[in-house]
């Protein structure tokens, strides 16, 4: 096992996929000799050549629009889009091409497309630079759209990415980026748990606790505090947004009757939606109460000095708790 950051683990990940296939290649804005704003692809130009991770243009549109050529002939391109709010230039890209191409052709075109992200807020960034557009992909059918928690998970996760014959949205919490754990660099990527499979992170009785990303470390600080009240929280990490592994959720929900969402994104049309009313559909006689969501607010993403009151932090996830389980309210002392 080795030690490394989330933002080492998915260069280790990407170096293993580049010596592995020849046919896989990288583009992106300052990725070849800065190794991205991040630091995320550090080196990977030295080691294997501006012919297999390439500096491209500022121009997201014909980053996506280039890969889709390259998917053609053969290759697998990895772009990366430098901040989540950049990626709306090559939205029709991804919608209208990408994603519709191997249905269109009956299977005879594939798109292994890996589309990086980083996203969401956390770190003080500008609007631009804090978005969580996952909901609009994971609405098109056509693209899986998966996001790791942890550095083992982001180290296969964007390996099984790559080999994937579907493209794929690949959402890199960038609050978790210098965040560290343990690798298993010499595992082979069959053992690997499935892309498209959730994990239980924390397990419970009293409430199930659903979430992504960058808050999956804060859903399992809830988890503890709610301990220390005697209440037992399970977690669960969905890592697929699409397809959404609903068997675990329910099997969870099943079991402690309560449901809380909670997610960086906007309220309205949040993936939170989705996986509520999915439980409301499936598991309307087993809940004790309806499905909490604790996400961000429907605004646009806020100035950095006002993105603590934004995104979901410690205290309202445990207010969410309390609600699912009809508690007096934490923040107003009164009962739902």
């Amino acid at each position: 096992m080795t030690t490394l950051t989330m933002a080492k683990a998915i260069n280790a990940g990407l170096r293993r996929s580049l010596a592995g296939d020849d046919r896989v290649v990288l583009m992106g804005e300052d990725i070849g000799t800065l190794g991205g704003v991040y630091r995320v692809t550090d080196g990977l130009q030295t080691e294997f050549g501006p012919r297999r991770v390439m500096d491209s243009p500022l121009a997201e549109s014909g980053i996506l629009g280039t890969a889709v050529g390259m998917a053609y002939r053969g290759y697998r391109p990895v772009v990366e889009i430098q901040f989540d709010g950049f990626i709306y230039p090559a939205f029709d890209q991804i919608v209208s091409q990408v994603a519709r191409m191997r249905y269109r052709t009956a299977g005879a075109v594939s798109m292994p497309i890996t589309i990086r992200v980083p996203f969401a807020g956390g770190i003080g960034a500008a609007e631009h630079h804090s978005d969580s557009p996952e909901a609009y992909f994971a609405h098109a059918a056509g693209l899986r759209v998966v996001s790791p928690s942890s550095p083992e998970d982001a180290y296969t996760l964007i390996q099984q990415a790559i080999a994937s014959d579907d493209p794929v949205l690949y959402f890199e919490p960038k609050r978790r980026y210098h965040v560290k754990g343990e690798v298993d660099e010499t595992a082979p990527l069959a053992d690997a748990r499935p892309m498209s499979t959730a994990r239980v992170v924390v397990e419970g009785t009293d409430v199930t606790l659903v979430t992504y990303g960058g808050l999956v470390q804060t859903a399992r600080d809830a988890a503890i505090a709610a301990a220390d009240e005697g209440v037992s929280v399970e977690v669960i990490d969905l890592r697929s947004l699409s397809p959404l592994d609903m068997d675990t959720v329910i099997a969870s929900v099943r079991k402690t009757g309560r449901l809380v969402v909670t997610h960086e994104a906007p309220l309205s049309g949040g993936l939170g939606a989705e996986v509520a009313a999915a439980i409301t559909e499936r598991c309307f006689y087993d809940l004790e109460h309806a499905p909490v969501r604790i996400t961000g607010h429907d605004i646009p993403y806020p100035a950095a000095k006002l993105e603590g009151a934004h995104v979901p932090d410690l205290d309202r996830i445990l207010d969410g708790i309390d609600r699912a389980l009809d508690r007096p309210n934490s923040l107003t002392g009164v009962e739902d």
